[in-house]
């Protein structure tokens, strides 16, 4: 079924996101999904918030930077959050920019080697195991949570951002979800599905693998070239601007080509963020197929 979501950009202060989460809660979001971007604000405090202001929104954080991150502490959060909102939390791990990555003194010399060290113990902690790692970056001791999630039907899903092929193998491999960052296009989706069905493929993993995808978005009076402006900005290739059912339809490009979730991503000049959220819930969600 495909899922529908929107950014709370941390370019907006913290104190704007209890208002944008009512929002999306009222409106009928699907999703809201936040960042942990240095130095803005932290991903799981204000997941933590978004959820207990809300009833039923889902809140994603897509990615916290596995740098900064000791593998035990990532999962104790995880943990908590999923036993305080049981199914309404939604994890991804990632890289990091490596520019702010050596700023904390966190750049390591092999990501991909400490991206899958990391996935590997934080989804075996999940699934309530005690785990004993000696990796190049990952060191656990006999480490078990005591509070650890439902394991029922199964352990929460771990999802990893990736934009390079090595990555993108990995997710398939390590990871139980695929997020592609904001200017992906659909030739780009497809091509992600390959390489993530690769890497399931050498693990001996089966079954759906989720992707989500960030798509640049803009609407409204001067969208177009707010829209213009961050691609320019970025060099990214793709986005969308205009009413509802043009971006529908890009939407839907997405999902044919394999998105399962795709998450409006606004511009960081957004004049009207809660009105962008009721524009995605009310306006472009009818709009979008939902067939299973």
């Amino acid at each position: 079924m495909t899922v529908l979501g929107a950014v709370f950009r941390p370019q907006l202060p913290p104190e704007r996101l209890r208002d944008i989460a009512h929002t999306a809660d009222d409106a009928g979001l699907d999703e809201l999904w936040l960042w942990e971007d240095c130095f803005l604000e932290s991903g799981i405090a204000s997941a933590s918030a978004a959820l207990a202001w809300t009833e039923r929104l889902r809140v994603g954080v897509g990615l916290l930077p596995v740098p900064l991150r000791n593998v035990a502490l990532t999962a104790m959060e995880a943990a908590t959050l999923h036993r305080l909102f049981p199914g309404r939390a939604i994890l991804g791990v990632g890289h990091g920019v490596q520019d702010w990555m050596a700023q904390t003194g966190s750049r390591v010399e092999s990501p991909v080697t400490l991206l899958r060290e990391h996935l590997l113990a934080l989804r075996a902690l999940l699934a309530g195991e005690r785990v004993t790692a000696d990796g190049r970056y990952v060191k656990l001791d006999a480490v078990a949570l005591d509070w650890p999630p439902s394991t029922d039907p199964a352990p929460p899903a771990v999802f990893a951002g990736a934009t390079g092929p090595r990555t993108m193998r990995l997710t398939g491999e390590a990871a139980d979800g695929t997020i592609l960052t904001g200017g992906t296009t659909p030739d780009e989706v497809r091509r992600s599905r390959q390489l993530v069905a690769e890497g399931r493929e050498s693990a001996g993993r089966t079954g759906h693998h989720p992707v989500v995808v960030y798509l640049h978005t803009a609407t409204g009076t001067g969208g177009a070239e707010r829209l213009r402006a961050e691609l320019d900005a970025t060099g990214l290739p793709h986005g969308v601007a205009g009413p509802a059912a043009a971006v529908a339809e890009a939407v839907q490009a997405l999902v044919e080509a394999g998105a399962d979730t795709v998450v409006l991503q606004p511009t960081p000049d957004e004049p009207d963020p809660e009105g962008f959220i009721r524009f995605t819930a009310a306006e472009v969600s009818p709009l979008v197929p939902r067939t299973e």
